[in-house]
This record gives structure tokens, C-alpha cells and sequence, in this order.
């Protein structure tokens, strides 16, 4: 039988792990509930939902994705907060490091079943909640990459979502950086967990030679050749 201190630890961090997913605040307002899209969030989707996904997506991203399972290596947040809103040009923005701005104008252009096409799009944009960016210097086509493989590893990847082995450059971004990604945590596993570990305060793409023992160039034309691209 284990110590008695030594259950006691145990149980101690398991209750300071769970704490700190519990303490998080969900926040959802529909600011565009008397629009088309806005009548159909409540419709189909609703305030609950949207609540409920957004936990069960933050505990995908700390425990699977990122593999941060205690506070001290997750990004400090204490709030996630939702507006559906009237705006065209984007399906939704993160924004002020806990903010999601959802377009009421894509919600409402959503064909067949919705609520799988909202719950894609939060796996990407709850990413960009947590993730590690390194303070700014990391580009914007890895971090977008980083939330489209989110999306990719929960099965969430959304109809025409690149194939493997398809783009032209490792930093082409979205669905394209998301399947090399993919690529090189199959080769490395926990490699985009370990990346997002490095993002932390800076960025330099020798990371990926860090990591995978290759650069990052090498890397990709082996990862095109894989697939005879």
C-alpha cells in the first residue's frame, strides 16, 4: 500500500489540476439576436452548447494537444468569452487573448448540420486562447497552422480541409501547415505539444531542428516525397 503523504500529494495535485480547468468562466452573449444568424445560433446551436463545447474543447487542448497538465505550464486565463456578432469578412476573430468574435453573417450561410461546422470552428479559435505564440514572434502562418491541427486531431477537420502531403511551403499556414504538423508529430510524437512548449517566449524556426533532428526545409521535402507530391 502506498504512504499515506504520499496519497495525500497525490490527491492534493489532482485537486489543483482540476481546479484550475474548473475555475475557468465560459461566457457566451448573442449580440445578434434579432439577425438571421443570430436567430439561428439560438435555433440550432444555443448559449449551453456553446458553453459546454468550450470546456470540453479547452480540456482537449491542455491535456491532448498541448499536453500541459498543470498550471504552471498552461497560459494563465481565467475567462473565455463569446460574442456572436453582425460583421462580414471573417468566420470569427480571437482577439485581447480571451475574446471570440463569432460572424452571425457565416452562422447564418452554414449549410447542413451546424452545430458540427460551430464546434469545427471553436477547436480552432479556442486554440488560439491558449496557445503559445513566442510573445509575438512567431509567425502568424504556424500559429494559424497550430489551431487547424487542433481541429485536425479532435476530428473536427471541416469538408475540402488540405490532404496530406498537399502545399507548397510548411508555412503555407491553416489546413496546409496543420497536415505537416500532423507529419511531424507522427514522426516525433507529442512533437506540436513540445513546439508549442518552445513557442512559449520566442520563436526560431531552428525549433523544428531541435526537435525533429532535421531543418525544417529538409523536413518538408521529405514530407512531400512521402506523399509523392
Amino acid at each position: 500500500m502506498a504512504p499515506k503523504s504520499f496519497i495525500i500529494f497525490t490527491l492534493l495535485t489532482f485537486s489543483l489540476s482540476f481546479s484550475q480547468i474548473s475555475a475557468m468562466n465560459y461566457n457566451v452573449i448573442n449580440l445578434a439576436a434579432n439577425k438571421p444568424g443570430g436567430i439561428r445560433f439560438t435555433k440550432e446551436i444555443g448559449i449551453p452548447y456553446t458553453k459546454q463545447i468550450m470546456g470540453t474543447i479547452n480540456d482537449f487542448i491542455w491535456s491532448t494537444v498541448f499536453q500541459q497538465n498543470t498550471p504552471s505550464d498552461q497560459k494563465l486565463v481565467d475567462s473565455a468569452n463569446v460574442y456572436i456578432v453582425e460583421f462580414d469578412g471573417a468566420e470569427a476573430i480571437e482577439w485581447g487573448n480571451n475574446n471570440i468574435n463569432v460572424s452571425s453573417i457565416y452562422l447564418n450561410g452554414y449549410q447542413g448540420d451546424q452545430k458540427w461546422q460551430f464546434t469545427s470552428l471553436f477547436y480552432h479559435e479556442m486554440t488560439h486562447i491558449f496557445q503559445w505564440d513566442g510573445e509575438g514572434h512567431a509567425p502568424l502562418s504556424l500559429v494559424e497552422g497550430i489551431a487547424d491541427y487542433t481541429k485536425l486531431r479532435a476530428g473536427y477537420a471541416q469538408q475540402g480541409f488540405a490532404k496530406p502531403g498537399q502545399g507548397d511551403r510548411w508555412d503555407q499556414g491553416y489546413d496546409f501547415t496543420a497536415r505537416f504538423l500532423e507529419y511531424c508529430d507522427r514522426i516525433n510524437s507529442g512533437f506540436v505539444a513540445k513546439l508549442n512548449k518552445k513557442m512559449r517566449f520566442d520563436f526560431d524556426v531552428k525549433y523544428f531542428k531541435d526537435l525533429m533532428g532535421k531543418p525544417v526545409d529538409q523536413l518538408w521535402k521529405e514530407y512531400k516525397a512521402k506523399y509523392g507530391q
